[in-house]
C-alpha cells in the first residue's frame, strides 16, 4: 500500500466538531482582539499620561505583528508541528494578554501587544488548516459556518463588548478576559487535536529556513500595516515617513513574490495561487473583507461623530445583523449540497450591494432602528458568502498545500479589512470636503431658505438671552456645523454608494468558479 492510500483513510480519534469548536475558540479570542481595543484607548491614554495618537500605537504594533505573521505561519506549522506551534500561539497570547492587562506604562503595553500580534497570528490559519483536514470535503461546508461564525461575529461585537467592559470596570479586563478563554482552548487542543501523518511526513522532508523570503515578507507587510494605520492620521503620502513606508512595501511585496515563486524551498508556497478556485477565492476573500471591515466601522463611526452616540451604543447597531448572521450561516451551509456553490457567492454580493445602496438613502434625522436595519440589511448579504467562498476555494486543492493556503486565504483577509477601513475613511473625509464645496455656495443672502433659517435662528438666540451684538456670529457658528453634519452624513452615503458598486462588480467574478455542489466533490491529492 502506497504511503499516499494509507493517509487516505486517516481520521481524527477525537469527534470532529468538538475539535472544530475547540479550534475556534482559540481563533475567536485572537480576532476579538482586534476590535475590542479600540474603543478603550481614550481611557489607556488617560490612565497612561499619553495622547490619544501614542495609544494607537497600541493597535498599529499589533497589527504589524499580526499581518507579518499570517503569510508564513503555515512554515512555522511545519516547523515546529501544527499542533505545537498552535498551543504555543495559545499559550504565549495568553500570557501576553495577562502582560497587556499589568502594563503600566505605554512602552510595555505596546512591546507587549507586538508579542500579543506575533503569536495571535498563527492562530487563525491553524484553525482553519485543522478544520481542513479534520473533515472530509463533503462536510466542510458545514464545518466552516463554525470559522465564519467566528471571522464575522468576533469583530463586531468587539467594540461593544470592549465599550461595556471599559466602562463597567477597567480597560485592562479588556486583555484579561482572554486569560480563562485561552487556558481553557490550550488544554481542550491539548486532549482533542492531532497531527495527520502526512503533516509529519512533510515535516520530516522539509529543512532548512528561507531568510530572505521572511525578510522580505516582514518589510513589505510590515511597511503596509503601519502605512494604512498611520496614513490618515499623518495626511498620507503628504507626509514623507508614510511615503517611505509605501515604497518600503511595494518593494517588500514585490520582492517577496518574485522571490517565493522561484526559491527552492520557500517559506511560503505561492503555488496554491495556481489552483482556479482558490485563487478566485482569495480575491473574493479579498473583497469580502474589504467590504465587510470597511461597512462595519462607517455605521458606528457615522453614529458617533456625527448623531451623538456613545461607543457602546454604537457598537449596538451592528448587534442585530450579528445575530441575523448567526442564525443563517447554518442554514446556508446546509444548501451546498443542493445549488450551485458559486450562486450563492453571486447572490450574496448582490444582496450586499442593495442594501448598502439602501444605506446611501441615510440623512440626518435618521434613527437607531434605522441603522440597525441597514447593518442586518448589509448583514444578510454577507451571510451567503463567507461559508460559500471558502468551501469553493479549497474544494479543488492539494491536502498538502492546506497550510499555505490558509495562511494566504486569512492573510487576503486581514490585509484587506486594513485597506479597506484605511480607503473608506480617506473616502469619507475627501467626499465631506467635496460635498461641503458644494453645498457652502448656497450660504448667501440671495439664498431664501438660508435668509429665512438665519432669521429663526436669530429669533431663537435672543429669546435664549444671546446678546444682540453677538446673534449674527452665533447664528453663523450654528448654520456652519448643520453645512458640516450635513456634508458628512451626504459623504457617508457616497461611500455606501461606492461599496455597493464595488460589490456589484464582483457578481460576474464569480461565475470562473467552477459550477459545483462543493459538499460533495472529492478532494484532489
Amino acid at each position: 500500500m502506497s504511503e499516499s492510500a494509507s493517509h487516505a483513510g486517516w481520521r481524527p480519534r477525537a469527534n470532529p466538531w468538538a475539535i472544530a469548536v475547540v479550534v475556534t475558540a482559540a481563533a475567536f479570542m485572537e480576532i476579538l482582539d482586534t476590535t475590542i481595543v479600540n474603543v478603550s484607548l481614550p481611557h489607556i491614554a488617560g490612565s497612561m499620561s499619553v495622547s490619544y495618537d501614542d495609544a494607537t500605537w497600541t493597535l498599529t504594533s499589533y497589527l504589524v505583528a499580526n499581518g507579518i505573521v499570517l503569510p508564513i505561519s503555515g512554515w512555522f506549522g511545519r516547523l515546529l508541528g501544527r499542533k505545537r506551534y498552535f498551543l504555543i500561539c495559545i499559550a504565549a497570547f495568553t500570557v501576553c494578554s495577562f502582560l497587556c492587562g499589568a502594563a503600566t506604562s505605554l512602552g510595555q503595553l505596546i512591546v507587549f501587544r507586538l508579542f500579543q500580534g506575533f503569536f495571535g497570528g498563527g492562530l487563525q490559519p491553524s484553525q482553519q488548516s485543522i478544520i481542513l483536514d479534520t473533515f472530509e470535503p463533503a462536510q466542510r461546508g458545514r464545518a466552516f459556518s463554525v470559522v465564519a461564525i467566528a471571522t464575522i461575529f468576533a469583530p463586531v461585537i468587539g467594540p461593544t463588548l470592549g465599550g461595556w467592559i471599559t466602562d463597567t470596570y477597567s480597560w485592562r479586563w479588556v486583555f484579561l478576559i482572554n486569560i480563562p478563554v485561552g487556558i481553557a482552548a490550550f488544554f481542550a487542543v491539548t486532549a482533542l487535536v492531532e497531527d495527520p501523518p502526512w503533516l509529519k511526513d512533510d515535516q520530516k522532508r522539509r529543512r532548512g529556513i528561507d531568510y530572505i523570503g521572511l525578510a522580505l515578507i516582514a518589510l513589505g507587510i510590515g511597511s503596509l500595516q503601519i502605512m494604512l494605520d498611520r496614513g490618515e492620521d499623518n495626511d498620507w503620502f503628504g507626509d514623507p515617513s508614510i511615503r517611505l513606508f509605501g515604497v518600503l512595501a511595494v518593494g517588500g511585496l514585490v520582492g517577496a513574490a518574485i522571490w517565493l515563486t522561484n526559491a527552492k524551498n520557500p517559506v511560503v508556497n505561492l503555488r496554491a495561487m495556481g489552483d482556479r478556485n482558490f485563487a478566485l477565492g482569495s480575491i473574493v476573500i479579498f473583497c469580502i473583507g474589504a467590504i465587510l471591515y470597511s461597512s462595519a466601522v462607517l455605521l458606528p463611526q457615522l453614529a458617533q461623530e456625527q448623531l451623538g452616540y456613545t461607543a457602546m451604543l454604537a457598537g449596538l447597531i451592528l448587534s442585530p445583523g450579528a445575530f441575523l448572521i448567526l442564525g443563517l450561516i447554518p442554514i446556508i451551509s446546509r444548501l451546498l449540497p443542493y445549488v450551485q456553490t458559486r450562486l450563492l457567492v453571486a447572490f450574496g454580493f448582490f444582496s450586499l450591494g442593495v442594501a448598502l445602496l439602501y444605506a446611501h438613502t441615510v440623512a440626518p434625522d435618521v434613527d437607531y432602528n434605522t441603522l440597525a436595519q441597514m447593518r442586518a440589511a448589509q448583514a444578510f448579504g454577507l451571510a451567503f458568502l463567507f461559508v460559500p467562498n471558502s468551501a469553493l476555494a479549497y474544494s479543488t486543492l492539494p491536502r498538502a498545500m492546506n497550510g499555505d493556503a490558509s495562511a494566504l486565504y486569512v492573510m487576503f483577509r486581514n490585509m484587506a479589512g486594513s485597506i479597506g477601513i484605511s480607503l473608506a475613511t480617506a473616502l469619507e473625509t475627501n467626499r465631506t470636503q467635496i460635498r461641503r464645496a458644494y453645498l457652502a455656495p448656497h450660504l448667501s443672502p440671495l439664498e431664501q431658505p438660508y435668509v429665512q433659517l438665519k432669521a429663526q435662528l436669530a429669533k431663537t438666540l435672543i429669546t435664549q438671552g444671546v446678546a444682540p451684538s453677538n446673534v449674527p456670529a452665533t447664528a453663523d457658528g450654528l448654520i456652519n456645523m448643520m453645512l458640516q453634519k450635513q456634508a458628512a452624513i451626504l459623504a457617508y452615503g457616497d461611500v455606501f454608494a461606492i461599496c455597493a458598486i464595488a460589490a456589484f462588480c464582483v457578481v460576474p467574478l464569480t461565475f470562473l468558479f467552477s459550477p459545483s455542489r462543493v459538499a460533495g466533490r472529492v478532494q484532489v491529492e
